[in-house]
């Protein structure tokens, strides 16, 4: 089967954030599907059903109810079939201990959650047409959280 398309699922239960994500993953130029789910535990659902497509990259909110973005993070790590999944954590913290947690558990990238739409497509760009090269090879702990400073400042002014 031919997909041409990148498959996302984002995993929050801010519907205010979810709506800016999906409004930012519209106006950029790379080709996506998305596919939102409201908590950890439908993450988990989803990713456990055989029948359901896996996705290319996966958006993980930290503070979610019922199963938190760590718990979920560490459940993947765990799942052969998902293995090589790329996860980007999508979180309000940028705390040192969160962004450990995480860079530990296997996450790809972590993003601190921009209040700047304009900041939100360039990251979501940023990080779909590079393909993630975090995943896996050249994972470092230096480049691991994605700063917008960490973005050419004129790729922000062309938004």
């Amino acid at each position: 089967m031919k997909v041409d398309s990148l498959f996302i699922l984002l995993a929050d239960d801010d519907e205010d954030d979810c709506i800016f994500f999906r409004d930012a993953l519209q106006e950029i130029r790379a080709k996506t599907d998305l596919t939102i789910v409201n908590d950890g535990s439908q993450l988990m659902q989803y990713l456990d059903n055989a029948d359901n497509r896996v996705p290319d990259l996966v958006f993980l909110d930290l503070n979610m109810p019922v199963l938190n973005g760590i718990n979920c993070l560490v459940e993947i790590r765990k799942k052969s079939r998902l293995k090589e999944l790329a996860i980007a954590i999508y979180s309000t913290s940028s705390s040192d201990e969160n962004v450990e947690e995480a860079f530990i558990n296997g996450a790809n990238i972590y993003i601190q959650k921009p209040n700047d739409f304009s900041v939100l497509k360039v990251i979501l760009e940023h990080v779909i047409t590079l393909n993630l090269q975090y995943n896996t090879s050249g994972l470092k702990k230096e480049n691991f959280l994605l700063n917008i400073n960490n973005i050419k400042s004129d790729e922000v002014s062309k938004t």
